[in-house]
């Protein structure tokens, strides 16, 4: 056998977590408020909604880009890319990486947006169109790219291996951390920052969903809009954040002496190849992704313990993701639990697949399973066990998490407790 087909896989560890969220902007406010069934949907108050059918969003508040990074280089970075780093810094800090003592070509940045710097390109065309050309910024095109959370990360931690943005529309986070555990399981780094980071709630882009009617208009009762497989669901909200996860060799983590909070044992990666915006009706590019990724991680669908579903609120979206479960897990899909962390966050497009998983990392550690909220009548065809309402207590060893994106990209990818026993 060739040398380098004989070459065990390393393992790979999650050592680090960070979330800017509209639950609270670290990773322990964001898990207690999920526990409790928080919801951080609120009424818009950073534009004038009046003209608009959609007067709601998960909103980051207690934000202060000035305080974290001063107001020179804050002015300098649009607001996804300001909670990228914020994000990164948590997981850092967390990991308890010396940047000092670590190989720098070894470690490297995986982290994607969906939408980019919309707010700084919006207010920059502003100026243009009211003060000229010679107002408009030299930094405009490097703060609206997609690739600069990415690149301020590295720049931030001096990372000289690969610094990737992957642009996967929602799938990005659970695409950004899936490739990332396949680079280092293949040997070609020690560690690498990744995740997914958003914050396109504006003028522009709510305008663009509510017209497209994708988007909840329950604007008066904002925490019990966002409703994933319940009956009453009008559509999805949206939000904003960051979810930045530390993957880690196994190898270098004990080497080091890091916490672990958990390991990345499967991911794949299917496309619909069905329509722009619309899911498959039957999930098949969904079940497909939660099969293969299975199969990456050598589990079988018996032993999986929790799904954190995509569950954006939509009447399509929720049926074809509960129709793609049933297809892989059969009669199985009944037993496992399926919780919906937009039901509290709303759905924070790029930064969803990251944060997603901080809370399966938390719950396979806390043996607790966030609730689905908003479930108050029941849909005949989305009736699983949503977890509703109310978080639930138990063993868990395996979860899987899905994350699905406009124009047919899926993105599943399978976590598992560290542990001697495990």
């Amino acid at each position: 056998m060739a040398a380098n087909q004989a070459k065990q896989l390393e393992r790979v560890v999650i050592t680090g977590m960070g979330a800017i969220t509209p639950l609270g902007n670290d990773v322990e406010t964001f898990w207690n408020r999920l526990v409790k069934g928080d919801s951080g949907v609120t009424r818009i108050d950073t534009f004038d909604t009046e003209r608009y059918k959609v007067k709601i969003a998960g909103l980051v508040r207690d934000f202060d880009p000035k305080e974290l990074f001063g107001l020179k280089e804050a002015r300098r970075m649009d607001r996804f890319s300001q909670f990228a780093l914020a994000a990164a810094d948590q997981a850092l800090k967390d990991s308890g990486i010396d940047l000092e003592r670590i190989d720098k070509e070894r470690i490297g940045v995986y982290v994607g947006s969906g939408i980019g710097g919309l707010r700084t390109l919006m207010d920059q065309h502003t100026l243009i169109s009211e003060r000229g050309p010679e107002r408009v910024s030299p930094t405009l095109v490097p703060m609206i790219i997609s690739n600069m959370a990415a690149a301020l990360i590295s720049i931030k931690l001096g990372a000289l291996g690969a610094s990737l943005s992957p642009v996967t529309a929602c799938s990005i986070g659970n695409t950004a951390i899936g490739e990332a555990f396949h680079h280092i399981q293949a040997g070609r780094a020690d560690i690498l920052f990744a995740g997914g980071t958003d914050a396109a709630v504006n003028e522009l882009s709510l305008a663009s969903f509510s017209n497209a009617t994708a988007l909840s208009t329950r604007n008066d009762e904002p925490e019990q809009a966002s409703r994933p497989f319940d009956a009453g669901r009008d559509g999805f909200v949206m939000g904003e954040g960051a979810g930045i996860l530390v993957l880690e060799s196994l190898s270098h983590a004990l080497s080091r002496g890091a916490k672990i909070h958990a390991e990345v044992v499967g991911y794949a990666a299917t496309s619909d190849a069905y329509h722009m915006v619309a899911t498959h009706p039957e999930g098949d590019g969904a079940y497909r992704a939660m099969k293969l990724a299975l199969q990456d991680a050598d589990i079988q669908p018996s032993e999986v313990d929790v799904i954190s579903a995509h569950a954006t609120s939509t009447e399509l979206g929720d049926k074809s993701e509960t129709a793609a479960i049933k297809k892989l897990f059969g009669q199985e899909a009944y037993r496992i639990p399926v919780t919906a962390n937009k039901s509290m966050t709303g759905h924070t497009l790029g930064a969803s697949g990251g944060l997603e998983a901080i809370a399966l990392v938390k719950s396979l550690q806390n043996g607790i399973i966030p609730p689905t909220i908003n479930q108050r009548q029941r849909d005949e065809d989305c009736d699983l066990d949503y977890v509703p309402n109310e978080a639930r207590t138990s063993d868990l060893s395996i979860g899987m998490s899905n994350s699905f994106g406009f124009g047919g990209h899926n993105a599943v990818i399978v976590l598992k407790k560290y542990g001697e026993n495990v």
